[in-house]
C-alpha cells in the first residue's frame, strides 16, 4: 500500500538549527508527491514529502503483531539525510518496531515513530491474523549425563604434561597422607 509521509517545518529553537524537521502524519493510499506544500500556519509549513510503498512480509508477522499490541500502534519513518534542496530522502515506511530498530543502529538513518491511522491498523490486523503462527515451545530435554562424579586432578587431555596441572585441596590432602 501507498503511504503518504508528512513532514512539518517549524523554526528552530537554537541558533545553530534554522529549522526542526518533524514527521507528523502518514496518508495511507495517497498518490505521489515530491515536497508538495499542504498547509502553512504562520512560519511552519506541512509537506508532502513522498509516497513509499508500505510492504508487508509473513515472515515479519510477529514483529507487526509486537506494534499492534503497543498503547498506541505506529509506522515508522525511514529518513536520510539528503543533499539539495530538501533536507531528507524518505527511505521507507514500516509497520515493524524490530525494522525500525535495525535501522535505528547505525546511526545514518533518523527514524520517525508516527501514530498508525484507524484504516491501516484494520489492514495490519487482518493481515497479522492471516500469517501470524504462534511459535509452539519446545522445552530442552537434560542430557543424562551425571554430574555429580569426581574428577579430582584430571587437567585437560589435550595439554602434554608430566604430572596434573590442577590439584584439588583434596587431592593435595591425600598426597600428604
Amino acid at each position: 500500500m501507498r503511504v503518504g509521509v508528512v513532514l512539518r517545518r517549524t523554526p528552530g529553537v537554537t541558533r545553530w538549527a534554522k529549522w526542526a524537521w518533524n514527521v507528523v502524519a502518514v496518508l495511507p493510499g495517497a498518490g505521489p508527491a515530491s515536497w508538495r506544500e499542504l498547509r502553512r500556519e504562520g512560519e511552519a509549513v506541512e509537506y508532502h514529502a513522498d509516497t513509499p510503498v508500505l510492504e508487508l512480509h509473513g515472515a515479519e508477522a510477529e514483529a507487526y503483531l509486537s506494534g499492534l499490541s503497543s498503547e498506541i500502534p505506529s509506522l515508522y519513518v525511514v529518513m536520510r539525510a539528503a543533499e539539495g534542496e530538501w533536507p531528507y530522502e524518505v527511505l521507507r515506511v514500516t509497520a515493524s518496531p524490530y525494522e525500525a530498530q535495525d535501522y535505528t543502529d547505525s546511526g545514518e538513518e533518523l527514524v520517525e515513530k508516527v501514530p498508525m491511522p484507524h484504516g491501516l491498523i484494520a489492514w495490519v490486523r487482518s493481515f497479522v491474523e492471516e500469517f501470524y503462527e504462534e511459535e509452539v515451545f519446545i522445552k530442552r530435554k537434560r542430557d543424562r549425563q551425571r554430574v555429580d562424579l569426581v574428577q579430582d586432578g584430571v587437567g585437560d587431555p589435550r595439554v602434554d604434561k608430566a604430572a596434573d596441572i590442577y590439584a584439588s585441596p583434596a587431592q593435595k590432602r591425600r598426597r600428604i597422607q
